[in-house]
């Protein structure tokens, strides 16, 4: 198995099964197309989108639904065909699709997660894309409540 290099895990292995493939890119980050998604039960439910090229680039992330149980999906036909996925209907949250929202630590004190760009990932496929909603029903920066117990998780993600 390959082994990865990372600033804030060290040195790691990692299966090729477990890369995610980013063809566009993030935005800001376009030359960045492999993502490792890391998880640690000491950490559940956040989710680390760790960059196979560049060692200290790391992004955190939340299922979306930890962040907003009633979150509704909004995916661009041409995002859903960039991921392989059936442009003519939304795809179903944890069989066809994961759904992240990336989350910025401000102060150190306080959260927001991004629900108006969400990781969107192709669960087949493990394509993945930033799809950037097109109506402003979410904010890019959601206040994230107070950290939940894992217990409190299962069952939305």
């Amino acid at each position: 198995m390959p082994l990865l290099e990372t600033k804030y895990f060290g040195s790691m292995v990692y299966a090729e099964a477990s890369v995610f493939d980013f063809p566009a890119g993030l935005p800001s980050f376009e030359d960045q197309t492999r993502f490792v998604f890391i998880e640690t039960p000491e950490q559940a439910p956040l989710v680390f989108l760790q960059s196979l090229s560049q060692p200290e680039l790391c992004f955190l992330a939340l299922p979306i639904l930890v962040v907003d149980r009633d979150y509704r999906l909004a995916v661009a036909p041409e995002d859903l065909a960039a991921l392989e996925l059936d442009p003519e209907r939304p795809p179903q949250l944890g069989t066809e699709v994961l759904v992240l929202a990336l989350v910025s630590l401000h102060d150190g004190f306080s959260a927001t997660a991004n629900l108006m760009a969400p990781i969107v990932v192709n669960l087949k496929t493990r394509r993945a894309l930033q799809a950037i909603r097109r109506d402003a029903s979410y904010s890019h920066e959601h206040p994230i409540d107070a950290v939940r117990t894992t217990q409190e998780y299962e069952g939305i993600c």
